[in-house]
């Protein structure tokens, strides 16, 4: 069984994306220190909230060095929300540094007709990568979000999503994914990538 070491940093709705993971196959461990990841086949970091305050907690714990050195050592890195944004450089929402996994930065929805974004929006596939294996074009998920990550390389942009302006919905480069929805609120499809993504980790 494919173990995930879920980081609980005060950010996230811990109990729906547990049971969207344990349903998908998962064996889903709390992870709240650095130890905790210690034999993880990947790393599943949700959050809801702002870069600065999720930074400033992962540093406390001894997250934030850890999270990067398991994902060296072999770790699948999923990043949900604000989870895929913490794995870029820079926030412009609160000027934080991330992660730093991949090159780019994080700023607000461009053109967007209201914020935050909030509901069903579709995915539209620019790439193909086997996290989205199985999921339609245009499948509907469900955002909540008023920021959006640039990659540096737009090579790592596998699907994006239009409010206003379009911006990447699932990156996904080498042992790094990152969904900007919630696919533990994104019913079927979103339980697809899911049980994608811990297929992925599981082939290491």
């Amino acid at each position: 069984m494919t173990r995930v070491a879920l980081i609980d940093y005060g950010a996230g709705n811990m109990v729906s994306i547990t049971h969207a993971l344990e349903r998908v196959g998962a064996d889903v461990r709390v992870a709240t220190r650095a130890g905790d990841l210690v034999g993880a086949d990947a790393i599943a970091v949700p959050g809801v909230g702002a870069s600065g305050p999720a930074m400033r907690r992962l540093r406390r714990l001894g997250l934030a060095r850890a999270i990067p050195a398991a994902v060296s050592d072999g770790a699948l890195y999923l990043g949900i929300c604000l989870g895929m944004q913490l794995l870029f450089e820079r926030s412009e929402e609160d000027g934080a540094d991330g992660l730093a996994l991949l090159g780019g930065i994080v700023r607000k929805i461009p053109a967007a007709p209201r914020l935050p974004h909030v509901g069903w929006n579709e995915l539209e596939h620019v790439g193909v990568h086997p996290v989205l294996e199985g999921v339609p074009e245009r499948a509907a998920c469900y955002f909540v979000h008023s920021y959006s990550a640039e990659p540096a390389d737009r090579s790592a942009v596998v699907a994006v999503t239009e409010h206003g302006g379009r911006f990447p919905s699932v990156i996904a480069s080498g042992r790094l994914v990152g969904v900007q929805f919630h696919p533990e609120r994104s019913g079927a499809e979103g339980l697809r990538i899911l049980a994608n993504a811990v297929r992925l980790a599981a082939r290491g």
